[in-house]
């Protein structure tokens, strides 16, 4: 995988998000401003990524891999922090820290597979299917 400034950047951003909404769920706090706020950096993070990303996408640069997979990824990550939001809202406990702890992680994963679809180096899926004798 190519590492580029825009993975680190949401590494960055997903992983504090997480430790933050993690230790408050340790230490048994209710969804508050701070763990909200951490949640709103990611899908702020995501709405910049993906408007860098048309701005690329207008110029020389070009996807390897496909471009509606690419844009469900996008928009798959954009919208759990939204749900991970809906969830704090609706069930205010420290449990609710737990599930806006793994939005942060969990989109930093999908970047990584948005980094692989933008620079081709993930393995296709017909390699897949030959590697395991489909």
């Amino acid at each position: 995988m190519t590492i580029d400034p825009w993975f680190i950047t949401g590494a960055i951003v997903g992983i504090a998000s997480t430790l933050i909404c993690v230790v408050a769920a340790v230490m048994k706090k209710k969804p508050n401003d701070v763990t909200i706020l951490s949640l709103a950096a990611v899908e702020l993070f995501i709405l910049v990524y993906a408007a860098g990303s048309a701005v690329r996408l207008l110029g020389p640069e070009s996807l390897a891999g496909e471009a509606w997979e690419f844009w469900g990824y996008m928009f798959t990550a954009a919208m759990l922090p939204v749900a991970g939001f809906y969830w704090a809202m609706m069930e205010r406990t420290h449990w609710s820290n737990y599930v806006m702890g793994a939005v942060g992680v969990t989109v930093m994963v999908m970047l990584a597979r948005m980094a692989q679809i933008w620079y081709g180096t993930g393995l296709p899926a017909a390699a897949l299917q030959q590697g395991m004798g489909l």
